[in-house]
């Protein structure tokens, strides 16, 4: 059975309207887009921002009343003062569309040794070292540049019977890349509860045994250093939390920082020099990792 897509493009303050107008006229689900391809960078937590142009769409059953659709949708506008709302609508031929979503996921390779596979793919060389993970509740997937750096670097290093502390753990996609190339423990430290049970979920999934690994909502108790640390989140946090994660790393570890845009980078290091010597800024599609040894 095909089904009717009916697109409005409007700003975040009238989201909710042209949403509940959707729904009232027998959506089936509604889903939010960005228009002109503009960045909603980490929110602040139990928050939701949308972009200033954003695309909200309703998708309907194919014998739904179109025309009523329609008129619904234009006094809206009236209401909410926006005449024009591009309204587009769409014939879409039925697809099996959680096939759809998985196709588009592949095993992806990071450095020589290590690869991220989703768990319903075969994985390419069963000789590597494969880190097993879906996409769920918690950022990182492999794809972003950002994590695609610290992966890499990750791949680049010797681990091998090393501490690490992935700071901002999201999926846990560092910490146990980490693990799996041989460090010894590992701690995930992220203010988002839904990272929390993410990263346990996935290093389940990887056959972490629970001794090896930990993973705290902030604030912590005691002190805490490892060999490594990797900390990708976003570089305003980078620097203003750069006393805190420098207390992390042991004298003569290693740290790698990620999230950061060129821009951003002077920044970011020039928070860091007072205890750390920095040995490499490499770039990736605009975005920078930071490489440092603790003094």
């Amino acid at each position: 059975m095909p089904w009717l897509q009916i697109r409005v493009h409007t700003t975040p303050e009238h989201v909710p309207s042209f949403e509940d107008t959707l729904l009232e006229c027998g959506a089936l689900v509604v889903t939010f887009e960005d228009v002109h391809d503009d960045p909603v960078y980490e929110p602040d937590l139990n928050t939701t921002p949308l972009w200033k142009n954003t695309r909200v769409t309703g998708l309907f059953e194919a014998d739904a009343d179109l025309e009523h659709i329609r008129s619904a949708l234009k006094h809206k506008a009236q209401l909410v003062n926006q005449p024009d709302i591009d309204l587009k609508i769409e014939i879409l031929e039925d697809k099996d569309w959680i096939r759809e979503w998985m196709d588009s996921y592949h095993p992806i390779p990071f450095g020589k040794r290590l690869w991220v596979c989703p768990s319903w793919r075969d994985v390419p060389d069963k000789s590597a070292v494969n880190l097993i993970l879906d996409p769920g509740l918690a950022f990182g997937t492999g794809t972003h540049p950002t994590t695609a750096l610290c992966l890499e670097w990750l791949d680049s290093i010797d681990c091998a019977q090393k501490s690490i502390i992935d700071y901002g753990c999201g999926s846990g996609i560092l910490g146990i890349a980490g693990l799996l190339l041989g460090a010894s423990t590992m701690i995930g430290i992220d203010i988002d509860p839904q990272a929390v049970q993410a990263t346990q979920a996935n290093a389940e999934r990887n056959q972490i045994s629970e001794d090896r690994y930990e993973v705290k909502l902030p604030p912590y108790e005691g002190d805490l250093e490892a060999d490594i640390v990797v900390a990708n989140i976003l570089a305003g946090p980078l620097a203003e939390l750069s006393g805190t994660i420098s207390k992390l790393v042991k004298q003569g570890g290693l740290l790698a920082l990620s999230g950061i845009l060129e821009s951003q980078a002077h920044s970011v290091v020039e928070a860091y020099k007072p205890w750390f010597k920095i040995e490499s800024i490499t770039e990736k599609e605009e975005w920078v990792r930071i490489v440092a040894k603790k003094l």
